[in-house]
Parts: structure tokens; C-alpha cells; sequence
């Protein structure tokens, strides 16, 4: 047999052919006689049974040793693992001793990096050379798995120290933003307290009875239609807690009415506001409720009444309506805030926001509620009797006048309360020709002058 073939022999078969080739020695040796047919036959169970016992025996001794190379490449790849883990965190210490700059830190960190990466070049080369330490591969694993979970532990704690790092961070942060909030709540105010009742209107303190004009009705005008609209925002916010239809109150108000927005139906209240408290305001110190606006106001007072209308304007203008109801609780203006209290907010609808009539038995009685709904209210009451004071300063007194439902659109003496365009009619159409839905706030004339009245629009 050639070397080619010698080499594609199996190890059980070259024991085998060497077994063969001893007892055919021992044969030629001892001049032993050919064998019968029995004892061949045994023979051959028997060179059978030692051919397959070593075969067992190599086939063992080859599993043994496959077991314990693949536990040392275990072992190899959990020491190797555990390095780059602990480089790793290393690594991490070493990044979060940068800030707050800790050098002791960082020299620990950076010796220990250093240690690693030589540990991983030594485990390069027993890779390169196939040395893997097959003695005790169990103790290696452990002690790798151990080192793997103390890096573990090590960036669980630098985590640790960055999240509480952190956490001082946004509360500095938080502290500082706390500062500011109430430097600008503080700011706020003041700025509220000019454009409310504790501060003045944008009216000079100055100002007198020769030198008024219709350019000094308008802020005050702006100021009374912000606190009525502060008082319907209140208003909503009160019905909605108590549960009430915003869009069935809407439309008992201003029936038919389509709104191009949601948001719009304030304005069916705001216009309801409005028409109660300016109802009577074409009469120095208002008409009672029960009576209606007369066709023509009288347009020549005569000048005490001027006079004492100026005054009265100078006086309340600057207070607050709780000082001045609580000062004067038998005043005019106490009695016309009693009367339109009275007019707008009605028992039901007391009854159902506030759960009693308390505020309407006070009113009743003489006294005025110390609530937030009544102070909204009287702050939206003193701005419209300012206003009707200083309208009859003037000769002629200033007047109102409201829009009638289905006009015609006029930028001369209207002005639309929304900035977008009416809601477009369902028959499909494209051009439409707004007209007036409803009045939100009158307008006025002083003279010759007029102020526009605000108006919702819809599609004709």
C-alpha cells in the first residue's frame, strides 16, 4: 500500500493492521500449524472485540480532550469579554472625573486602561499562538465572570453619580426658573394693576373738563370692553363646571347663528353682557332696567351736570370697586351695580353655578358679595359707569348705538370681532356678501365722531 493510501487509513484501522502484523510474527516466530476452522473463527471475534475496544477507548480519550479545548476557548473568550468590560468602565470613570475636574480620579481611571489594554495585547498573542491554559478553565471563567460583573457594578454607579449630577443640575435650574416666574408674576401685576381698577386708565391724571376730547373716550372705551370680556370669559368657565350646554346657551342667546369657529359662541355671551349693562347708558347715570333706550338721548345737559359728570369720572376712575362700594354703600353707583347685578344674572342661573343665592340675597339686602364672580363683575360695572361719566362730560354727551341683525356690512360704523372670514353658506357658493349676525359691543357717537360698533358676521 503507497503513502496516499497509508494516510487515508483510519487509526482504528492502522491498530488493527498492526495487530494483524504481530500475530502473524508470533506465528512465523513459533511455527505454529495453520488453525481449523473453529479456531478462526474465534480468532476473528477476537481480533473483532480488541479492534473495537480500542476503537471506544480512542474515541473517549478524543472527546476528553475536545471538551477541554472548547472550555479553555470558553475560559479565553470570558477573560477577554470581562477586559473590554472593564476598559469600559474605565473608561466612563475616566469621562466623569472630567467635570468636576477630579485628577486622582482620572489617574486611577487612566492606570487602569493602561492595565487592560496590555491584558488584551497578552490575549492576542496566546490567540495568535493557540496557548489557551487548559488547566483549570473552570476557576478562569469565574474569576472572569466576577471581574465582568464588578465592571458592571462600576458603571452602574457612575450612572449613579451622573443621574444625581443631573438631578442637582435641574434643580438649580428649576430654582432659577422658580426665580424668574415670580420676578415676572411680579412684573405682571404691576402691569395689571395699571390697566385694572387699582391703577389708572391710560386717561392723563391731568386731564380737564376744557380740554376733552373724543380721542380720550376711546382707551377708557378699550379698558371697559376688556373687563366685560374678562367677566363672560368668567362667566363660561363657571358654566362649564356645572356642566352646562355652551352651545344650546349660545343659541338661546343668538338663535341661527353659524360659527366659522367653536371658540366664536363667547361672543353671543359677550353680546349679551354688553346689551344689559349698556342697556340705559343713553341716560346720565343710566335708566332703570325696566325701561328702554329712548329713540333720541337728550343732547344739551346742562353744564353742572357736565361738571359734576367729570367729576365723578376724576374720582372712580383711579379706585377700587370694593373700596368704593364699601366707602359710599349708599351711592348712585352702588345702586346701579346692585340693579345690573340684579338684571343680568338671574336666579336660575345663580342658582346653578353656585349651588344657592347667596350673592343675589346679599345684593338685595344692600350688601355686596366678597366673591370673585361679584368683583369680577363690579370691576366690569365701575368701568361701564366711568364710561357713561365721562360720555356725558361731553356736549353733546356721547351716545350709542347698536346693528341691526341681517345688515349689510359697513367698515365706516362697524368693525368685525374676528379676523376671519364668515362661515361659508351650505348651498355651496362661492362669494359671499357679509352681513351682521349679531352686535357684540355698541358704538358710539361723540358729535361728529364715530366709534365703530363690533359685530359677528355672517354669510348673507
Amino acid at each position: 500500500m503507497d503513502s496516499a493510501d497509508r494516510t487515508a487509513v483510519t487509526p482504528g484501522k492502522s491498530r488493527l493492521a498492526r495487530t494483524f502484523a504481530k500475530v502473524l510474527n508470533i506465528r512465523a516466530a513459533t511455527g505454529v500449524a495453520p488453525v481449523t476452522a473453529n479456531q478462526k473463527i474465534q480468532s476473528h471475534e477476537k481480533v473483532k472485540h480488541d479492534r473495537t475496544s480500542n476503537g471506544s477507548q480512542s474515541s473517549y480519550g478524543d472527546d476528553d480532550e475536545k471538551l477541554r479545548h472548547r472550555a479553555a476557548v470558553e475560559a479565553f473568550l470570558s477573560k477577554l469579554f470581562a477586559s473590554i468590560s472593564t476598559v469600559k468602565a474605565s473608561y466612563a470613570q475616566l469621562q466623569f472625573c472630567q467635570s468636576p475636574y477630579d485628577v486622582d480620579g482620572i489617574q486611577a481611571a487612566d492606570q487602569m486602561v493602561v492595565l487592560e489594554l496590555k491584558t488584551l495585547s497578552e490575549l492576542k498573542q496566546c490567540y495568535l499562538k493557540k496557548q489557551f491554559d487548559e488547566s483549570s478553565p473552570e476557576t478562569t471563567l469565574l474569576l472572569a465572570e466576577l471581574k465582568e460583573q464588578k465592571s458592571l457594578l462600576k458603571m452602574y454607579e457612575i450612572m449613579g453619580k451622573k443621574m444625581d449630577s443631573q438631578i442637582k443640575l435641574k434643580d438649580s435650574e428649576i430654582t432659577f426658573l422658580k426665580e424668574k416666574l415670580e420676578e415676572a408674576n411680579k412684573e405682571n401685576k404691576v402691569i395689571e394693576k395699571r390697566l385694572n381698577s387699582s391703577g389708572s386708565l391710560s386717561v392723563p391724571d391731568d386731564l380737564r373738563l376744557s380740554s376733552l376730547n373724543p380721542n380720550h373716550f376711546v382707551p377708557v372705551l378699550r379698558h371697559t370692553i376688556k373687563s366685560v370680556r374678562s367677566f363672560v370669559k368668567l362667566i363660561i368657565n363657571e358654566m362649564e363646571l356645572a356642566g352646562w350646554d355652551l352651545d344650546a346657551s349660545a343659541n338661546a342667546i343668538e338663535p341661527g347663528v353659524r360659527y366659522s369657529n367653536s371658540n366664536h359662541r363667547c361672543f353671543a355671551f359677550e353680546s349679551f353682557v354688553c346689551r344689559q349693562m349698556f342697556d340705559g347708558f343713553n341716560f346720565r347715570n343710566f335708566s332703570p332696567p325696566t325701561e328702554s333706550l329712548p329713540k333720541q338721548p337728550n343732547p344739551n345737559p346742562n353744564r353742572n351736570q357736565q361738571r359734576l359728570c367729570f367729576e365723578r369720572f376724576a374720582e372712580l376712575k383711579s379706585m377700587k370697586t370694593g373700596e368704593y362700594l364699601a366707602r359710599k354703600p349708599k351711592s348712585e353707583f352702588a345702586r346701579f351695580c346692585s340693579s345690573k347685578y340684579l338684571q343680568l344674572v338671574h336666579p336660575k342661573m345663580e342658582s346653578s353655578l353656585f349651588g344657592n343665592l347667596n350673592q343675589r340675597n346679599l345684593v338685595n339686602s344692600g350688601e355686596f358679595p366678597e366673591t370673585t364672580f361679584f368683583a369680577a363683575f363690579g370691576e366690569m360695572a365701575k368701568r361701564v359707569w366711568v364710561l357713561n361719566c365721562l360720555a356725558y362730560s361731553f356736549v353733546p354727551a356721547a351716545s350709542t348705538f347698536q346693528v341691526e341683525k341681517g345688515c349689510r356690512f359697513s367698515e365706516v360704523y362697524m368693525e368685525s370681532v374676528t379676523d376671519e372670514p364668515p362661515l361659508l353658506p351650505p348651498d355651496g357658493a362661492t362669494e359671499i356678501d357679509p352681513v351682521v349676525a349679531f352686535t357684540v359691543v355698541p358704538g358710539f357717537k361723540i358729535g361728529k365722531t364715530v366709534i365703530q360698533c363690533q359685530v359677528y358676521l355672517s354669510s348673507s
